[in-house]
């Protein structure tokens, strides 16, 4: 006999890097960092089914993603380890942020299991716990489990709230894949180096790894020459998107209405904290 398991909806929010800055190398080869990250509300959709039988799965493919590379399913393990929870769960992830885009879809979604299965899973594991986990999963996971607006430092693992005034973004798709591991590898830093810039936040708001990035993709350079006509605009992340703040929703359709043809993006609201913040215990 079928018994039909209930599906439960959770949402995956993006990510913008207001202003984004390297300051240095560790021995271990990672890149630490002193970042501004903003929550905004377009999300990737996750569907969840909790499994008494124990296993996890993914219930189709996700383009560009292999399954031994897929983040909800490593953080689903990871916290069923951490746990030692009998349960399992068939994830169904409806992909609605850019591959390679610089707005923190896979982090978000890796970040949105560990919420979920936490709560469906009823193992009850506190904010710190949950940030040790995603920790181990990648260097935006931490900041989509913490939950808040915050300036982002070291690998990913620091964090100090920050309140930010209401804003709508005009984000812009230039529709190429950016690897953030070659860019960082670009930037030629050796290990030890260090830029002291730590008391110099917020500062002006620039992504350092832009100038490198437009470098190799020229189709984002095209998206920020438009773009800067209207706004100060910038890149997020290592790209490829960028996007420019407005102070509310009119002026940035009003802008996005200009929009010539060939130009993909999307209008996004600024959100003060994670949609699932309340379901961490």
């Amino acid at each position: 006999m079928n018994i039909h398991l209930p599906e439960f909806s959770f949402v995956a929010p993006a990510k913008l890097n207001l202003s984004l800055r390297v300051v240095g190398r560790r021995p271990d080869g990672y890149h630490l960092l002193d970042s501004l990250f903003r929550l905004i509300d377009i999300a990737d959709r996750l569907f969840i089914t909790v499994m008494e039988d124990g296993r996890i799965e993914r219930v189709r493919p996700v383009p560009g993603v292999e399954e031994i590379d897929d983040l909800c399913l490593m953080a689903a393990r990871r916290l069923k380890e951490v746990t030692n929870c009998s349960f399992g769960a068939r994830i169904r992830l409806k992909k609605i942020l850019p591959i390679g885009g610089g707005l923190g879809g896979g982090s978000s979604d890796a970040a949105t299991v560990l919420i979920a299965l936490n709560h469906l899973w009823q193992t009850h594991l506190n904010r710190e716990t949950l940030l040790e986990i995603a920790l181990g999963l990648g260097a935006d996971v931490p900041f989509f489990v913490y939950g808040v607006n915050a300036r982002v430092q070291g690998i990913g693992e620091l964090f100090q709230p920050v309140s930010l005034a209401p804003a709508w973004y005009i984000v812009l798709v230039p529709g190429v894949f950016v690897s953030t591991r070659e860019i960082f590898e670009s930037l030629g830093l050796t290990v030890g180096d260090f830029v002291d810039r730590m008391t110099d936040f917020p500062g002006p708001m620039r992504n350092e790894l832009q100038e490198v990035t437009v470098a190799r993709h020229p189709q984002i350079a095209d998206c920020l020459k438009w773009l800067e006509q209207y706004a100060d605009a910038r890149m997020t992340g290592s790209g490829a998107c960028v996007f420019a703040e407005f102070d509310n929703e009119a002026e940035a359709r009003r802008v996005w209405e200009a929009k010539p043809l060939g130009i993909r993006g999307f209008i996004s609201r600024g959100l003060d904290c994670h949609p699932h913040y309340e379901l961490i215990d």
